[in-house]
């Protein structure tokens, strides 16, 4: 198949290259997107990302970065594509770019479907306190990751202390066993496995309260919070509390005792391990 790959990054797309050819296909192009919405404003470092993906670029390969929707499907038509594969785009594709296509899109999730659809499954996995997670490869449609599911696999452990790093490359892992196979079930025409409707969550940015530890909460809901934020902003920052008057960004927590300061929550005590005050302009 001729395949048009959708991804994040320089290694995202790397790495979704190397299997759709390991697998007998080709990639024709890379579309990625420097801006969260269609016409919004560019990322943070999105520059730098571009570099990195233009510097990666195999010989030949086209890179669309497109600041609007409207013209993709006429631009990827124009491709004679077979398929995209997509792992990593903020953006809701509509109807008129999935269909842009012989086969349509298939997208790689990083959670368990129909659980945490939406941009950010592991954020919200950490938050809820889930031992694991997994990887879907689904069927694209007009809403977010409700597609057939071609591949699925559980198992990726979501430990006290979670590594982006080492997390992300489990899930690499993952894709280089699941995209093959979801990649032979699509050529084979399979509608994969529906999802079941009544199970499904949504898993989106995080409220702007979630930037604030209110220590009436459960603490393992304060924990978890912490926990939570760590990942996502890869240890360098955390929720904000105040502690006997003081402003504090809490980086670390722990349930069991430990060096640290010890707070009560609405439930028992958490201990902050490790924290750094905030200035009077931050939020």
């Amino acid at each position: 198949m001729r395949i048009i790959l959708i991804s994040y990054s320089a290694q995202g797309f790397a790495l979704l290259h190397d299997v759709c050819t390991r697998a007998g296909h080709t990639p024709v192009a890379y579309l990625h997107a420097r801006s969260l919405l269609p016409g919004g404003p560019v990322r943070s470092g999105a520059g730098d990302v571009v570099g990195e993906i233009v510097d990666a670029l195999p010989d030949g390969m086209d890179l669309l970065i497109p600041g609007r929707k409207s013209m993709l499907p006429h631009i990827i038509e124009g491709y004679g594509a077979d398929l995209i594969v997509c792992y990593g785009f903020p953006w809701k594709l509509p109807p008129a770019i999935l269909g842009a296509t012989r086969r349509g899109a298939i997208n790689v999730h990083t959670s368990m479907l129909p659980k945490y659809r939406g941009p950010i499954p592991v954020n919200w996995a950490i938050r809820n306190g889930d031992r694991e997670t997994g990887v879907s490869v689904h069927w694209m449609e007009s809403t977010f990751d409700s597609g057939g599911i071609l591949a699925q696999e559980a198992g990726i452990t979501l430990g006290d202390d979670v590594v982006p790093r080492l997390l992300w490359e489990e899930v690499d892992r993952y894709i280089e066993r699941l995209l093959p196979l979801a990649l032979s079930r699509a050529v084979a025409g399979s509608p994969g496995i529906p999802q079941e409707e009544a199970s499904a969550t949504y898993a989106g940015w995080m409220e702007p309260d979630f930037s604030r530890i209110e220590w009436s909460s459960g603490r393992e809901d304060v924990h978890n919070q912490v926990r939570a934020f760590r990942f996502g902003s890869s240890g360098r920052s955390g929720p904000v509390a105040v502690v006997d008057g003081l402003r504090l960004r809490v980086l670390r927590t722990s349930l069991a005792p430990a060096d640290g300061i010890r707070v009560m929550c609405g439930d028992g005590p958490v201990w902050i391990t490790e924290s750094v005050p905030v200035a009077g302009s931050e939020a």
